[in-house]
C-alpha cells in the first residue's frame, strides 16, 4: 500500500511556519474548535435539515465512530461521492475526526472514474447517496464492490444490502485522532491531461492556510451566509472561500441541491445568502434569470466566479443585474488561488482574474523555452508556494511532466501578468478542454471513441463557446465500409460509464487525418490543424 504524502523542503516549511501560514491545526482539531466556539449558531442548512455547530460536531463524531467500527484505521482512504446534503459535511468531518483520508469524487462520475479513483487511492470504503437527480447509485456501488473485493460500501438513504449511514451508532469520540498537520488530509482530483484524473494530496497545514486567507480576502464573518451551489466535492466551493471558509469563521452554510437559478434564488431569499460561487456558464444563466425572478435577492453581497475565464462583457453586468460585487477567482486544486479584491476598481474586477493569496506565492510567466516574458505578454504559468503541491500521488510520469526540479508546478495555463501582480487568463497550453469549469482530457475521450467498432481514428478539440467557455468537438474517421451517426457515437461514449460532461458536444465526420511524409503527426498538431480547417474557417462544419 502506497500511503499519500506531500513533502516540502525543510527550509521552505520552516519559513511557512515562521510566517504563520502553517499553524499546526488539523481538520479534526478544527471541528472541535468550531464546535466549542460556535456551538448554538446555525452551521448547515440543507433542505429541511438545519444543524447547529454542536449538531454538526455530534453527527461528525457519530460518523467517525461508525467508520472506525468498520475496521478502518487511521490513514485508510475512503472514496466519497455525495451530493450537496448536510450528510456530506458530517461524513467528511467524521473521516477527518477518525484520522481517515477522504478521496473526493464528483456526483457526475460513473463507473470508469470511480474504479480508477478507488484503485489508485487503494480505498477501503466507498460512501455514496442512494439517488441524486434521478440517478440510482446502488447498481454502480454493486459493480464497484464486485471489482474491488473487501471494499466497504456505506449509503446515505436506502442502503439495500449495504451499510446505511443512518445506522452508525450514536457514541461520541471525545477527541480527534491525532494527525500530523503536515500529513495528507485528503485526496482531490485533477483533470488528467492524458487520461483519467490524477490524485492531489493536500495537507492539513497547507489547505487550512488557503481557507483562512480566502475567508479574510472574501470578507467572511459570523454573519455571512454561504450558498454551496456547485458540487461540494469541487475545490472551488470547498475552499474559495467555500463552506470550509464559512465554517472556519462561524458562518452559515446553505447547501443547494443544484445550481440552477430558481432553486438557488429561493434559497437566497429564504436564508439571506450573502455570497456564493459559480462557474461562468451558470453566472450567465443567473444573469438571464434574475430580472424575471419573484425572489428577493437583495441579501446577496458577493458573487464569486471562477473555474474558467469570465468574459469582461458578462462580468460588467453582475453589479447592475444582481446588485452585488463580483469577485473573480482563478485557481486550481493543485494550489495557487487568485482573487480580485472587494475594493478593487471596476476595471480590475471585470477584466482580470485576480492576484495571488499569499506574499509567498511565487509566480513565473515563461515562454515555451522557459525564459521569462515581459509584463503584459502572454506566457506559461508556473507557481510554487505554501499551499501548492509538489507532487501528485503515486504518479511518477505525471510528476515529471508537471513539476520542475526546483518544485514549480507547471499549471498548463497561459496568462498575462499585469501591474500589481494581477493575472489575466488567456487559455490552456495543453490538450485540456475547459467545459463550464470541468477539465476534460481530449485523449481520454478519444480512447472511448476508438473503442467503437466503426471508428478508425478520432481527435477531440475544444471550441470557443459563448455559454460554456469551451465545448468539445470530436473529429471522427470511420473504418473502411463502416457507417455511424453522431448520436450513435455520443450514446456509445455515454454508455462507457463516464461522466456526462465528457460526452462530445459535437461530432464531425472527416475522410482522414493528415500525416507527415513518414506517416506521423503529433496529436497536438493534428488537433490544431483540424480545428483550423473545419471550425475556424467553417469548412465541413
Amino acid at each position: 500500500m502506497t500511503h499519500p504524502q506531500q513533502i516540502w523542503p525543510e527550509d521552505l516549511a520552516a519559513h511557512y511556519v515562521a510566517q504563520g501560514y502553517w499553524t499546526g491545526e488539523s481538520f479534526g482539531q478544527m471541528l472541535d474548535r468550531i464546535t466549542r466556539e460556535f456551538g448554538p449558531r446555525t452551521a448547515v442548512v440543507a433542505g429541511d435539515t438545519r444543524w447547529s455547530y454542536a449538531d454538526l460536531g455530534r453527527e461528525a463524531r457519530r460518523c467517525a465512530q461508525g467508520f472506525a467500527g468498520l475496521g478502518l484505521v487511521p490513514g485508510d482512504r475512503v472514496l466519497v461521492q455525495m451530493p450537496n446534503r448536510a450528510e456530506f459535511l458530517s461524513v467528511v468531518f467524521g473521516l477527518f475526526h477518525a484520522g481517515l483520508v477522504p478521496v473526493y469524487a464528483l456526483p457526475a462520475h460513473r463507473e470508469t472514474e470511480l474504479r480508477h479513483l478507488a484503485a489508485r487511492s487503494e480505498a477501503r470504503a466507498y460512501v455514496c447517496a442512494d439517488r441524486h437527480e434521478g440517478f440510482d447509485y446502488l447498481p454502480l456501488a454493486r459493480r464497484l464492490a464486485a471489482d474491488l473485493p473487501g471494499l466497504r460500501v456505506v449509503v446515505a438513504g436506502e442502503a439495500a444490502e449495504f451499510l446505511p449511514l443512518s445506522g452508525f451508532a450514536p457514541e461520541e469520540m471525545p477527541a480527534p485522532v491525532p494527525r500530523d498537520p503536515r500529513g495528507v488530509a485528503f485526496l482531490q482530483i485533477s483533470g488528467g491531461s492524458t487520461g483519467l484524473p490524477k490524485l492531489i494530496p493536500r495537507t492539513h497545514d497547507d489547505y487550512l492556510y488557503s481557507i483562512r486567507a480566502s475567508a479574510e480576502i472574501c470578507g467572511l464573518g459570523p454573519d455571512s451566509v454561504f450558498l454551496v451551489a456547485l458540487p461540494a466535492a469541487h475545490n472551488f466551493p470547498m475552499s474559495s472561500p467555500g463552506y470550509l471558509g464559512a465554517l472556519h469563521v462561524g458562518a452559515c452554510v446553505v447547501m443547494a441541491p443544484n445550481p440552477q437559478p430558481e432553486p438557488c434564488f429561493a434559497l437566497i431569499a429564504r436564508e439571506g445568502v450573502t455570497l456564493t460561487g459559480l462557474v461562468p456558464p451558470l453566472a450567465l444563466l443567473w444573469l438571464q434569470a434574475a430580472p424575471r425572478t419573484k425572489h428577493d435577492l437583495r441579501s446577496l453581497q458577493v458573487l464569486l466566479v471562477g473555474g474558467a475565464k469570465f468574459m469582461a462583457e458578462a462580468a460588467a453586468r453582475v453589479r447592475p443585474v444582481l446588485g452585488c460585487t463580483l469577485q473573480q477567482v482563478f485557481g486550481m486544486a493543485e494550489g495557487l488561488v487568485n482573487y480580485t479584491r472587494l475594493d478593487d476598481p471596476d476595471d480590475i474586477i471585470t477584466t482580470t482574474q485576480g492576484r495571488p493569496i499569499s506574499p509567498d506565492d511565487e509566480v513565473l510567466v515563461l515562454d515555451d523555452a522557459g525564459a521569462p516574458v515581459p509584463e503584459g505578454e502572454p506566457g506559461n504559468l508556473y507557481t510554487r508556494g505554501p499551499y501548492t503541491i509538489r507532487a501528485y500521488h503515486d504518479h511518477p510520469a505525471a510528476n515529471a511532466r508537471s513539476f520542475t526540479p526546483d518544485g514549480f508546478y507547471r499549471t498548463g495555463d497561459v496568462v498575462r501578468r499585469l501591474p500589481g501582480g494581477y493575472l489575466e487568463v488567456r487559455g490552456r497550453a495543453g490538450d485540456h478542454i475547459n467545459r463550464a469549469g470541468e477539465k476534460i482530457s481530449a485523449e481520454e475521450v478519444e480512447d472511448h471513441l476508438l473503442a467503437h467498432p466503426a471508428v478508425f481514428d478520432a481527435a477531440v478539440v475544444g471550441v470557443e463557446d459563448a455559454f460554456l467557455g469551451e465545448r468539445s468537438c470530436a473529429f471522427v474517421v470511420l473504418a473502411e465500409g463502416a457507417e455511424a451517426q453522431a448520436r450513435e457515437l455520443k450514446s456509445f461514449v455515454r454508455g462507457r460509464g463516464i461522466a456526462e460532461f465528457k460526452v462530445p458536444d459535437q461530432v464531425i465526420f472527416v475522410p482522414g487525418f493528415e500525416t507527415t511524409a513518414v506517416g506521423k503527426i503529433s496529436r497536438k498538431a493534428l488537433r490544431a490543424a483540424l480545428k483550423t480547417r473545419y471550425l475556424d474557417k467553417g469548412e465541413g462544419a
